[in-house]
């Protein structure tokens, strides 16, 4: 019997291999990994970690914040509240699509100021810095909780509150003496007065919109507010994905207080719920403490309904 030609053996060969490829890694791995995942304990999470509620609706996920605000962003008091997010869209839902951080680092402490004369508005939220909504976040943050939401670096603007940060000109670039001194992330005409009055002998003046500070030397104040602040971290900052539905067990029990009062229980009761949805790190050493405020949040309409 006559040989086939090389090439055909090699093509015929190559065309075997295609095919039990594609069966194996196109049918039965995935049939496979499919039957694996109907296993019980493994099913709920293949599915999505859904969660339902007692008509048997689908109502989140576990694995996927959620915001619990009405129609303008206000924090419904009967709820506790999740961490900011830049993933929350339009609707106040929390939008896999656009998970992500906001790439703002520790060194983002001025303002952008828009610029009428370039014929650019400016969008308010993306103007501020990091520091700066930081610093509002805990202002807000401390009026709804009742509780003192200064932080170092920060400055209390009486409504708001925004980065302290000056720029400093020196009469030799960035040494000699001071010759003066702006509140950069604070608007003539925003403020009565700069949060600080002078520096180093220098009165301290408010920011014009469109001025170049290009020259000056950045300088952040500290303050005198507290080095520990009332107001957890987690609570003025995202998550790296902008998606957890976790907190720290130190804001839910900032939290604690309003929900009950908001709903009518002991504070006690809340108190309890809150333990039974915090979990432990992960293998006893790995991460923190955290509470989940979907699956809490779930809970508490259960079995403290708002009346």
């Amino acid at each position: 019997m006559a040989r086939l030609p090389r090439w055909i053996a090699h093509h015929l060969a190559a065309l075997r291999a295609l095919l039990v490829l594609t069966a194996v890694t196109g049918i039965v791995y995935p049939l496979a990994v499919l039957a694996v995942a109907q296993l019980p304990g493994l099913n709920d999470k293949a599915e999505g970690s859904l969660l339902y509620d007692e008509a048997g609706n689908v109502v989140g996920s576990s694995l996927i914040g959620q915001s619990f605000t009405d129609e303008d962003g206000t924090a419904l008091l009967e709820y506790f509240q999740s961490r900011p997010s830049m993933a929350v869209g339009e609707s106040g839902d929390y939008d896999p699509l656009v998970s992500g951080a906001s790439n703002l680092g520790p060194e983002d402490v001025v303002d952008a100021l828009p610029d009428p004369a370039l014929g650019w508005d400016g969008d308010e939220n993306a103007a501020k810095s990091l520091l700066t909504q930081v610093c509002e976040r805990s202002f807000a943050v401390g009026q709804r909780e009742g509780v003192d939401g200064s932080r170092p670096y920060c400055t209390d603007s009486g409504d708001s509150a925004v980065g302290a940060v000056l720029g400093v000109y020196y009469s030799e670039g960035t040494s000699g003496d001071v010759v003066r001194a702006v509140s950069l992330n604070e608007e003539c005409g925003a403020v009565e007065a700069p949060f600080l009055a002078e520096y180093e002998g220098v009165q301290v003046e408010c920011a014009e919109y469109g001025e170049d500070h290009a020259a000056a030397v950045i300088v952040p104040v500290e303050g005198d507010a507290p080095a520990d602040p009332a107001v957890p971290a987690d609570a003025v900052t995202a998550s790296g994905s902008g998606l957890d539905p976790h907190i720290s067990p130190a804001y839910a029990e900032l939290q604690t207080a309003r929900v009950a009062a908001e709903r009518g229980v002991g504070e006690a009761d809340v108190a309890a719920l809150v333990d039974e949805y915090t979990t432990g790190r992960f293998l006893g050493f790995m991460g923190d403490p955290a509470v989940n405020v979907v699956e809490l949040n779930l809970a508490l309409d259960e079995r403290y309904p708002v009346s």
